[in-house]
């Protein structure tokens, strides 16, 4: 299920939560950064696991946002790592799972505080770091709308 939706209109600008979004068949997010800006697969969109984020608070006594991993689409009670090399589906829009999204330097400094040095957050997050997926077909995501294998 989708838990959020984040936009970030410009890089380094803050991700914006929003209720739907229109994505476009090898383009992205209507709005988004990447928006028909990218040509290698898998950066038309990103996904990452609410329980991954929920982990990371919990297992290194954090309070990041949702918004904090700067992926587009949190999902809740879905394995993305399972979905490397498949289609799946959420409603109408197919997408094709390109490779997991593991996390960078950049997630790293931008995690990093007191208590977490960046190398330590980027060790965190590897093989949870989320999806990097193509979308396929044009069409609506909202919140609360179930991806289908």
């Amino acid at each position: 299920m989708i838990k959020a939706i984040f936009v970030a209109p410009k890089n380094r600008s803050l991700q914006l939560s929003i209720e739907a979004v229109k994505v476009d068949a090898g383009k992205g997010i209507v709005g988004d950064r990447n928006y028909a800006k990218r040509y290698e697969a898998g950066l038309n969109i990103t996904f990452v696991e609410y329980e991954e984020i929920e982990a990371f608070n919990t297992n290194f006594g954090q309070n990041i946002a949702l918004s904090d991993t700067r992926r587009n689409i949190v999902t809740q009670g879905v394995r993305l790592n399972q979905l490397v090399g498949k289609e799946f589906s959420i409603g109408e829009v197919r997408f094709y799972g390109v490779e997991m999204c593991e996390p960078c330097s950049a997630l790293g400094r931008s995690l990093a505080n007191g208590t977490l040095t960046a190398p330590q957050v980027v060790k965190a997050w590897l093989n949870r770091g989320g999806l990097r997926a193509n979308v396929l077909t044009t069409g609506i995501l909202k919140i609360g709308m179930s991806l289908v294998r």
